[in-house]
């Protein structure tokens, strides 16, 4: 269980449990640590990138990780009877969630792909404090909208820049070139969602059409009982891809 400032880890079926620091010196030391358990899989939340580099460090080390989501195993605790939530207890369920549901070991990301998401990452963010500006410059008294006016026409500067960095970045890329000239040539397809698709779905052209719907989200799941047939709707994936 990853936080800000700590590791919690617990192993099963040997029930063993410690914390750690959250640092890079400890990192390397719990590395090491596991690397000894000769373990068959290491399961850890997505927790707002702070599982990154832990999940680096392992994946470097050829360990076979999970990162899954953080309402699957929450619905998994509560299935198992457990509602209590602290960091030790956060740890030992995802050890019975990884033991139990056995998520799937996905490749690392290399470095450059990391960096794009983080880029996509950044972009959406002054998107979003661009939208709430202007939302509040057309409610706003005369004397804050100067002020607003001078964020957004700021913010609207950096997002220019941010996506002159992005095209650049693809363009100076062979690989990310090619890929991104292949997803525009599809029709409805521009330059944000194809860096977006490249960043944050890597999987795209290693599974099959139903496999990446299930990713993204978008692939209705039955809600069926006996004679009821109930409405089919999306749930989970990867929401900012929707959006």
């Amino acid at each position: 269980d990853v936080s800000k400032d700590r590791l919690d880890v617990a192993v099963l079926p040997s029930e063993e449990s410690w914390s750690t620091a959250n640092q890079d010196e400890d990192i390397q030391s719990l590395v090491k640590r596991i690397r000894s358990l000769k373990p068959e899989l290491i399961v850890l939340e997505a927790t707002a990138r702070l599982e990154m580099p832990l999940v680096g460090a392992l994946a470097a080390r050829g360990l076979p990780v999970a990162v899954v989501n953080p309402r699957q195993v929450r619905e998994f605790a509560r299935a198992s009877g457990i509602l209590a939530k602290t960091d030790r207890i956060d740890a030992q369920v995802l050890a019975r969630f990884g033991e139990k549901m056995r998520p799937e070991v996905r490749p690392l990301k290399d470095k450059e792909t990391q960096e794009l998401t983080a880029l996509m990452t950044r972009r959406r963010q002054l998107v979003a404090m661009l939208v709430a500006e202007k939302s509040r410059l057309a409610a706003a008294p005369k004397a804050v909208r100067k002020d607003i006016k001078t964020n957004i026409a700021w913010l609207e500067k950096k997002l220019s820049k941010m996506n002159d960095h992005l095209a650049d970045k693809i363009k100076n890329s062979p690989v990310w070139s090619e890929k991104d000239t292949l997803l525009q040539s599809v029709p409805g397809v521009g330059p944000v969602l194809s860096t977006s698709l490249m960043a944050d779905l890597p999987e795209l052209g290693t599974l099959n059409r139903r496999q990446v719907a299930a990713l993204v989200g978008v692939a209705p799941f039955n809600r069926d009982s006996g004679a009821f047939r109930g409405k089919r709707s999306i749930w989970g994936g990867r929401g900012h891809l929707r959006s």
